[in-house]
């Protein structure tokens, strides 16, 4: 691309995270960074500004064997920008869809692996709050942990915007699907859920984000797939009560002696794909009855049957693209300089090219808002309505008019999504607080503007 972020040269896109876009560069010096520059919404908030340049200070400290260091920043950008260490490799959930499930040695040496990243990570006084398969990179010498130092930030703002947690479903700790206090125990947590996840299952099963918040919470997990020496000590990891997990140096105590470098050594080909995405959930009938007493908000006071049929939604294809080569064509190691003997001194890095995605990327939510059984989130594609394991969805052309209030003394909101169809689907979000409440409607009231002008 040519493009210079501080004094980093942008080669091309890597694909969209939870900061923004992030990009493949080099430094004047050849060395390879991956620049993550921030949406422009969170460029536009000064909590975040204040926030970021607090959480990347932290960051910088952080060391070890286990994470891709952060190396610069500039918070005071036009649009906000973080640059870490690039590590070539596929994903931890590339890896095992490609490789398949992790037997007890691999998972040992994992987890100790991990284990060691939140230690160094939780020195600094910080919190990842979103260890997924996804933010772990399975790097030629050993599984690293990316996008830490910015997790806090994030949430911060989010929470502000929507009153929704932050972090992945299937990994999110109880404490935080319920939007209480996060701690180093909830990266255990998740460290649990991933230890699962690379022994080919999953600890809450599949389905939507809201049933997966509510099995977290509320259910036990399913170990079924680990290895039995192993169930104990992922158990402890995903105990509902924060103070019943284990530290990151007692999950080392256990598995450091059991993690060998023939368990950790995988060198994988850095050319795996995630697994395509999950297919939409049809609209299940009766999602909540019709509420006529709720106010009118948004879109047109009457149902009105459209004259041409609403177009069907894309569908994502399922079958994977092949992958691209590993190493550019064009790209050719220096001579080795005169003085230095053969074989003395750094390797020559190979450098990863990622494939292009199996589906365009999925709209980034711009509001989301939940309980332990209803939830909904809007975005550039329409609106999703949640109930336990069922979901609801509508794209724009579909949706006549989104009428919601406040309720039982402010704590609660109900929304109603009146279709041109005449149907409604109706859903009533416990908030808890009436100053959560509020912010739902603030964020709601912008959103709809947005997409669904009056």
């Amino acid at each position: 691309m040519g493009t210079l972020i501080g004094r980093y040269v942008i080669e091309h896109k890597l694909g969209e995270g939870g900061m923004g876009t992030v990009y493949l560069a080099r430094s004047r010096g050849g060395r390879a960074v991956a620049v993550k520059v921030a949406r422009p919404e969170l460029a536009s908030d000064p909590s975040f500004r204040a926030r970021f340049r607090a959480e990347v200070a932290a960051a910088r400290q952080v060391g070890g064997f286990h994470t891709a260091q952060v190396v610069d920043a500039d918070p005071d950008a036009e649009a906000p920008w973080l640059a870490t260490a690039y590590i070539p490799g596929p994903t931890l959930a590339a890896f095992v869809t490609a490789q398949g499930p992790m037997d007890e040695g691999r998972l040992r040496s994992l987890g100790a692996a991990l284990a060691e990243a939140l230690e160094a990570i939780h020195a600094c006084g910080l919190v990842h709050r979103d260890l997924k398969p996804g933010n772990i990179v399975m790097a030629p010498d050993g599984p690293r942990v990316l996008d830490f130092g910015i997790a806090r930030a994030l949430e911060s703002t989010r929470l502000t915007a929507t009153g929704s947690a932050f972090g992945t479903p299937g990994y999110l700790a109880p404490e935080q699907a319920l939007g209480d206090e996060v701690t180093g125990a909830a990266d255990v947590f998740a460290l649990g859920a991933v230890l699962v996840a690379a022994a080919g299952g999953r600890p809450f099963g599949g389905g939507t984000p809201m049933g997966l918040m509510y099995r977290a919470v509320h259910e036990a997990p399913d170990l079924t797939a680990v290895p039995e020496p192993l169930r104990g000590l992922v158990g402890r990891c995903l105990a509902k009560d924060p103070a019943g997990r284990p530290t990151p140096e007692e999950i080392l105590d256990v598995l450091g002696e059991g993690a060998t470098r023939d368990g950790a050594g995988v060198t994988p080909s850095p050319t795996f794909l995630d697994a395509p995405a999950t297919p939409r959930h049809p609209v299940p009938q009766g999602f909540g009855p019709p509420q006529d007493s709720i106010p009118p908000s948004y879109g047109p006071p009457q149902a009105v049957v459209p004259s041409t049929p609403v177009p069907p939604q894309a569908v994502v294809p399922s079958t994977p693209v092949p992958p691209q080569a590993v190493v550019p064509s064009a790209y050719a190691p220096p001579p080795p300089h005169d003085s230095v003997p053969p074989g003395f001194g750094p390797p020559t890095p190979a450098f990863f090219v990622p494939p292009p995605p199996v589906a365009p990327p999925q709209p980034v939510a711009d509001f989301v808002a939940a309980d332990h059984v209803y939830g909904i989130v809007v975005d550039g594609a329409g609106i999703c309505l949640q109930l336990l394991d069922e979901e609801a969805e509508f794209t724009w052309p579909e949706i006549g008019a989104v009428r919601y209030e406040r309720t039982r003394r402010g704590r609660w909101l109900r929304i109603a999504v009146d279709l041109y169809d005449g149907t409604s689907y109706v859903c009533e979000i416990d908030g808890r607080r009436a100053a959560r409440v509020g912010e739902w409607v603030t964020g709601l009231d912008r959103v709809l503007a947005r997409f669904l002008p009056r």
